[in-house]
């Protein structure tokens, strides 16, 4: 049995801010003391220590000499695409989930956009195989929708699949269903959340056309949001809530990027914003060109307002990342060739604990985005929270400024739209299932302590 201690520690969890000793044994969390809560990490002085008792490599002491350090749970990232099978020279479950690791995130949750697609029950069977084979944190993977699979729902084991992806906007992976009738089979046949890509493809479509009328065949980067505008957002995902509304489904809208979308939450549907819509604008394309092209497309710096205010007043349920590695060379182009989308998995958790400096959210609903949320809406078991007898999925964070080089990055595709900027907050050590795998740029050897998730049925 191993055991270990993190000795005067401050964590976040539960919308608290407390100092305590937490008793590791095995993969659980076993006891923790509380000692001190803080209203806010105003009230603690830069530097305060954390020292971890028979930790492996390097305690939280030494880590702590240049600044605060702060325990959270490990993130569960609810939207990645890992590329495998079928896609692997842009990323695999290898390399993503180590990228994962280095940024803290304990769980993904894969897409299933992926050749062959997750689309029958025997391609999520080798997935999951391939998921105990090569994943390096916590796994799991979405099954999709199509024009003719809607019969297959039922049969999904729902402790073992978080949700049913259903495209409704064409995106990578052609798995769009555009068909009335199928639309409603899938939400009326799931028994799992639905979890949608919405976009409509015909406005999308007469878009593209008129800008090429104007552009020529491949319309630059700039253009992107007027393509893949925000009526084709509003216009699925309005059709998404009334097909829920209608069939009595539970709705996960993915990474919101309007205002108006935001309207649409309530007690049965649920919004994602993924972290490059609270970061990036549509001004950004004339620095950042094809690199934030991402479908849906960054709006505007209203919308980003928007979406930002939304974290802290309820709209917005959980934040993930959507993370899309692509080689550089499959993001030159215009709006039609250029690839769509960009990794993320890794500076997430830097990125919105910069968003936390700027006063755009606390850090503890930064957690209860990040952790607590995803746990809970796909009633994951024994994670997402730093309390006794839940899984010690653990991420050590340090107030360290540091700049983002490509050197940094562990994604196959070895680039991110986040190049060059100087970050608050950097991921000093990660614990999945109560194994240190990530240490100050040091990876575990091996994968033996990832493990599938599993869901409250």
């Amino acid at each position: 049995m191993s055991k270990y201690c993190f000795n005067d520690i401050l964590y976040v969890s539960d919308g608290r801010i407390r100092r305590a000793d937490i008793v590791v044994e095995d993969e659980y969390i076993a006891r923790i003391t509380d000692k001190e809560e803080y209203s806010s990490l105003k009230d603690i002085a830069v530097g305060a220590k954390g020292t971890t008792d028979e930790a492996f490599t390097k305690d939280v002491d030494k880590m702590s000499d240049d600044g605060l350090c702060l325990l959270l749970p490990g993130v569960i990232d609810e939207h990645v695409h890992t590329r495998e099978p079928g896609l692997t020279h842009k990323g695999d479950l290898t390399t993503e989930t180590h990228a994962a690791a280095a940024g803290g995130v304990t769980s993904i949750m894969d897409m299933p956009n992926v050749v062959p697609q997750t689309t029958n029950l025997e391609a999520l069977a080798e997935r999951r195989a391939l998921g105990a084979a090569h994943a390096f944190v916590n796994y799991s993977f979405y099954f999709g929708a199509t024009n003719t699979n809607a019969h297959l729902l039922p049969q999904l084991d729902p402790t073992k699949v978080p949700a049913v992806k259903l495209f409704m906007g064409s995106s990578t992976g052609g798995m769009l269903v555009d068909r009335g009738e199928a639309l409603r089979d899938v939400f009326a046949s799931s028994p799992l959340p639905v979890m949608t890509h919405c976009e409509d493809s015909d406005i999308i479509a007469r878009n593209l056309r008129e800008a090429q009328a104007r552009y020529g065949d491949d319309p630059a980067v700039v253009h992107h949001a007027e393509i893949r505008s925000r009526e084709a957002c509003v216009a699925s995902s309005r059709l998404a809530a009334r097909l829920a509304h209608e069939t009595g489904a539970r709705l996960h809208i993915a990474h919101v990027t309007t205002a108006e979308e935001l309207s649409l939450a309530d007690k049965n549907i649920t919004l994602e914003a993924c972290v490059p819509h609270l970061l990036f604008t549509d001004e950004d394309y004339a620095t950042l060109g094809t690199r934030i092209k991402c479908n849906p497309a960054v709006k505007t710096a209203a919308d980003r307002s928007a979406l930002r205010a939304a974290l802290s007043d309820g709209l917005i349920t959980t934040v993930a990342t959507d993370h899309a590695p692509h080689l550089l060379s499959e993001k030159e182009g215009g709006c039609r060739r250029a690839a769509s989308g960009m990794p993320m998995v890794q500076f997430s958790l830097p990125a919105m604990l910069e968003l936390m400096e700027e006063d755009v959210l606390s850090v503890e609903r930064l957690v209860d985005l990040m952790c607590h949320r995803p746990a809970m809406l796909f009633d994951i078991r024994d994670r997402g929270f730093v309390r006794e007898g839940m899984k010690a999925d653990l991420t050590i964070v340090q107030r360290q400024r540091w700049t983002l080089t490509a050197e940094k990055v562990v994604s196959r595709c070895a680039w991110s739209p986040l190049e060059g900027r100087t970050l608050t907050w950097q991921v000093a050590q990660t614990y999945c299932n109560g194994r240190l795998i990530f240490d100050r740029g040091v990876f575990a050897k091996d994968n033996i302590h990832a493990q599938e998730l599993t869901f409250r049925a």
